[in-house]
């Protein structure tokens, strides 16, 4: 026993009585868990200051997630902490997610001048990565270049992990190419990194060069790489994917699952949504509000309501986010009844304080229905100062139901909450251009150009064998403009033929000196629509998702277009889906 127990003799009676954990522990009595229990044997049998028995002891503390006050004072009862402690407490610490007491370890590491090692510095990287402190995070960083880590493949995979987390991904990416080695971790880190922070189409990039190195995926790898095909509706490689994970017996679990659920529903299959949600043994809440959501951006308010009364009865108590999902479906699908009646049960049934998105759902379900005082009875009913987003529904509901009045008393509230938001400016533009007052968008835009205020820029993009091209209005960096242009023109000369008017309140708003019907006909929807339709055989359907809202005159000419072409065409736009079939659209002119 004295070998494996070291040096230390056995403290005096008196030594062990002044304890304070061992008057914590006599007091406790009867009350004392497991582990405290043995903690108390050890106190007790005098070999409270052993370090291999107090190191075990607190792996198994922070193991079975006790009380950090208890932990603390456990790891203070050792007079001279050694590398061995301090190395395994970071890492066990950061392991079980206590990352403010990783990082509180590593301080105490530092002031006792005892050197870190691979594994250490990777768990500190984790713990700051966990706490989003990026300024910690860098000096971990300074600290990895100055101990000579910097080439370590664990070390460097954790800060790929850091700064890809903490939105910066040019530097993630810095780190990633210098790595000597990388492994699938690295390149799951950096993919998801990708993802996370926007950038879809860099992320599929990455794993096409993963695949190019000969770099076997994984589950985790899927999971990151089907978020980015649902970002920019890369239906085509999220389909191989899932061929892929059916041919190679991938384990289905409920993470993998709802990422297909996801992936399917933003790239406009809803139905093969559903069968992938149907076939999961294991359905969690995040599964259980993926489906709800995906019935709710197509349109399909009946369908999510049914599965959200099935949930009610047989799957997991809804949380906030499945009220923002359900709410968000009825809003699309026009069934005020039923939202009314589900968020008064947010509060009466569930518990849940509605926040800010509830609140944006019901402003927007009700302004969409025409029921404008009640949305604007709403907002003035909630108690506190309504947030911003809450306004921009209602200033969406004034425009679309041309409430001018009332739109530009809500715009000249929004601007002094947020006078910076150029969408604003923009927004009130177009109720006063609706309105006819064009001396009142000559002032709104003099604004803008004296704030520097610039609208976001509108884009499209299409997948076209398992490539993904992007638009915006006017584009002509295509190689193949020409051909587009003239085919956009013909199209656009066809669906006057058969009655198509261009909408220029569509318009006159949103450009400066350009032509209306020029600026319309050019829309970034309608170039990929062009670019889609020559570059797929008939009858093959075209997906577009378009980063802004789809403005009149697209939904409108798309209308038509969807018949001269014979062809299904699916848009999915800021706020939904719009399945263009015949002449019809699935939102029935409800968006």
């Amino acid at each position: 026993m004295a070998s494996f127990h070291g040096s230390q003799t056995t403290p005096s009676t008196a030594t062990l009585t002044h304890s304070p954990i061992y008057h914590a522990i006599i007091q406790a009595g009867p009350r004392l868990k497991p582990l405290q229990q043995v903690h108390a044997r050890i106190l007790i049998t005098g070999y409270g200051r052993s370090r291999p028995l107090i190191t075990k002891l607190l792996s198994f503390a922070y193991a079975a997630t006790s009380p950090v006050s208890y932990t603390r004072r456990l790891f203070f009862s050792i007079p001279k902490p050694d590398t061995f402690l301090f190395h395994s407490l970071i890492t066990l610490t950061s392991k079980f997610n206590f990352p403010r007491e990783s990082l509180l370890y590593y301080r105490r590491m530092l002031l006792a001048n005892i050197s870190s090692s691979n594994y250490t510095f990777s768990a500190a990287i984790k713990s700051s990565t966990d706490l989003m402190a990026f300024s910690i995070g860098e000096t971990i960083h300074c600290h990895v270049l100055i101990c000579g880590y910097v080439l370590d493949v664990y070390v460097q995979a954790a800060l790929v992990s850091f700064y890809a987390k903490s939105g910066h991904v040019r530097i993630a990416r810095k780190v990633f190419d210098k790595m000597p080695e990388k492994s699938v971790v690295a390149w799951n880190s950096m993919i998801s990194g990708y993802e996370q922070n926007g950038f879809g189409k860099e992320a599929i990039g990455l794993f096409y060069l993963m695949q190019d190195l000969g770099v076997k995926p994984d589950s985790s790898t899927f999971v990151s790489l089907l978020s980015a095909c649902a970002q920019v509706g890369a239906s085509g490689l999220g389909c191989w994917v899932h061929e892929y994970i059916a041919r190679n017996c991938f384990d289905l679990n409920v993470v993998l699952g709802t990422a297909l659920i996801n992936m399917y529903s933003r790239c406009g299959n809803v139905s093969k949504a559903r069968e992938i949600f149907d076939s999961m043994e294991e359905k969690n809440i995040v599964a259980w509000t993926a489906m709800i959501s995906g019935y709710g951006m197509h349109g399909h308010g009946n369908q999510a309501l049914e599965l959200f009364s099935e949930m009610r009865v047989h799957g997991p108590r809804p949380n906030s986010v499945t009220f923002v999902a359900i709410l968000s479906a009825c809003a699309h699908a026009g069934l005020v009844n039923d939202g009314r009646r589900i968020f008064a049960s947010l509060r009466q049934e569930y518990g849940l304080v509605p926040s800010v998105e509830h609140q944006v759902c019901m402003v927007d379900m009700l302004g969409r229905a025409g029921h404008l005082n009640e949305a604007y009875q709403f907002i003035k009913d909630i108690p506190k100062e309504p947030a911003p987003a809450v306004w921009t529904a209602m200033l969406g509901a004034c425009k679309m139901h041309k409430n001018f009045d009332l739109g530009v008393e809500v715009a000249e509230h929004l601007l002094s909450l947020e006078p910076e938001n150029p969408g604003h400016y923009v927004m009130l533009s177009n109720i006063y251009a609706l309105a006819g007052r064009m001396d009142r968008v000559e002032k709104v835009r003099n604004i803008m150009i004296r704030n520097r205020l610039k609208k976001e820029v509108g884009y499209s993009t299409i997948d076209v064998d398992q490539k993904v091209y992007l638009f915006s209005m006017g584009d002509k960096s295509h190689p193949e403009t020409n051909q587009i242009y003239l085919y956009l023109d013909e199209l656009m000369s066809r669906c006057r033929e058969a009655g198509y008017i261009p909408a220029s309140d569509s318009v006159m708003h949103e450009v400066e000196e350009e032509e209306r019907e020029h600026a319309l006909r050019y829309h970034s929807e309608k170039l990929a629509i062009a670019f889609g339709l020559l570059k797929t055989g008939p009858g093959v359907p075209i997906r577009i998702i378009k980063n802004l809202r789809m403005c009149e005159d697209c939904h409108t000419a798309i209308k038509h277009i969807s018949v001269i072409a014979d062809r299904e065409i699916n848009v999915r736009d800021r706020l939904r889906f719009h399945h263009f079939k015949d002449g019809s659209c699935s939102c029935r002119d409800y968006w």
